[in-house]
């Protein structure tokens, strides 16, 4: 028996940063406060949600899913139908909970659609998933009593009477529930990574034979995982419902699905932390980057090209690496190189950019002229100067980005094997 008691200490860390991501929610309207930017705010809150729920596949699991947006989107679906159950009477639940409908119908189509996905691992799965998707998909276009067909299914948010004079009518309100169910889901799916499953479904995907060596059943680790990520899927698709007060067939669509998977990866899918970069610039890139140019999902592909070609583990990779050449005092001998980095980079994008946008303009806006301004410059598209001056800079920026690629790569190496000494002096010490 135990003569003393043990105290754990304080993790100060940890709680730092839960009360920052508190704090960053509670003000963040305070701050962006017209109506655009708290709906954006909302809409950032559901991807977060929506991303690290995939994560929880992807990341954690292993399991590259092409229709997890099927889950997301039938729990809009139900919500939706909750809703207008509640404003017809039909159904006595307040507001507040209906993202938890939601959640609870992507938690059963996962559990339905799950058994027979999560049977297989690897591309078989990806197959499977990407096959469930189309064929929901194709359900939402024939079975118009539930989906409503291509108009999708609409409703108020506005249910009820009043309670403490909230009425999620305010965008804002609507905002701070998306607010609380972001930051409880966060520490919940958080929470789930320290769990015995959540550690096991890492072993599942790190080594799926050891795993069934040591008596677990890999497919039922698989499909528990993909139940819990399906209810948190469904809570994002509730509070999507009440932001947007309509569901339509492209929730469940696989342009969703492709979204939730690029995002998550560009974000970072190794960190728990990368989903929530990517959920960010996810709505970033959907509502001001496409209002910007009409080429926003080529340069997001092009963006996805370099991500994977020059850091594959996404944005969250590069800000450890960069934490740990901060912490062995690095870092300040990398700015010259990473301001390097940058202008050359954003050489090239503009030569580039100037390009796609005057390809752009023949397509599609001809008849408003040969001209067009980009980035502050007139271009004209009947000019072969223009051409040949974007292509100019375009491949002036190419050639001064790779040479200083290379010397930034020279330095990142002394960097790297200082470290390393480092870390081997203090262990002997």
């Amino acid at each position: 028996m135990r003569t003393h008691y043990e105290f754990k200490p304080l993790n100060v860390g940890r709680w730092l940063i839960w009360s920052l991501f508190l704090l960053v929610l509670l003000i963040a309207p305070k701050v962006f406060s017209s109506n655009l930017s708290v709906t954006m705010l909302s809409q950032m809150g559901v991807a977060i949600i929506a991303c690290l729920s995939f994560n929880m596949l992807l990341g954690q699991g292993g399991m590259l899913s092409f229709g997890h947006a099927v889950y997301t989107g039938l729990g809009a679906y139900l919500a939706m139908h909750a809703l207008n159950a509640a404003a017809s009477g039909a159904l006595n639940i307040p507001v507040t909970l209906i993202p938890l409908v939601g959640g609870l119908g992507g938690m059963f189509f996962a559990f339905l659609f799950g058994y027979v996905t999560t049977r297989k691992a690897g591309t078989t799965f990806s197959m499977i998933t990407l096959g469930m998707a189309e064929l929901v998909f194709a359900m939402s276009l024939m079975f118009s009593e539930f989906f409503g067909g291509e108009a999708g299914v609409s409703g108020n948010r506005v249910v009820g009477h009043a309670f403490w004079g909230i009425t999620y009518g305010p965008p804002i309100q609507v905002y701070y529930l998306t607010a609380a169910y972001s930051f409880v889901c966060v520490g919940l799916m958080y929470a789930f990574t320290r769990t015995p499953l959540g550690r096991i479904l890492n072993a599942v995907r790190d080594n799926p034979e050891r795993v069934e060596f040591i008596g677990y059943n890999t497919q039922h680790v698989r499909y528990l995982a993909f139940i819990i990520a399906g209810f948190f899927a469904g809570i994002a698709g509730g509070l999507a419902t009440i932001n947007f007060e309509i569901v339509t067939a492209e929730v469940v669509g696989s342009g969703r699905s492709g979204a939730y998977l690029l995002f998550t990866y560009l974000g970072g899918a190794t960190f728990f932390f990368g989903p929530i970069i990517g959920a960010v610039l996810m709505v970033l890139a959907f509502v001001l980057l496409s209002e910007f140019t009409k080429a926003w999902l080529l340069y997001l592909g092009l963006i996805f090209l370099f991500m994977v070609m020059y850091a594959p583990g996404g944005i969250a990779s590069l800000l450890m690496m960069n934490l740990r050449l901060a912490q062995f005092g690095r870092l300040r001998q990398m700015w010259v190189s990473y301001l390097g980095l940058a202008l050359t980079a954003l050489l090239a994008l503009s030569g580039a950019g100037a390009m796609i946008e005057m390809i752009y303009h023949i397509q599609l806006n001809a008849a408003m002229g040969p001209e067009l301004k980009f980035a502050g410059v007139m271009l004209n598209v009947e000019s072969l100067n223009c051409w040949v001056g974007s292509a100019f800079v375009m491949l002036t920026g190419i050639g001064l980005f790779e040479a200083t690629r290379r010397q930034f790569a020279h330095e990142w190496d002394e960097a790297q094997v200082f470290i390393e000494k480092e870390i081997k002096r203090r262990e002997a010490l």
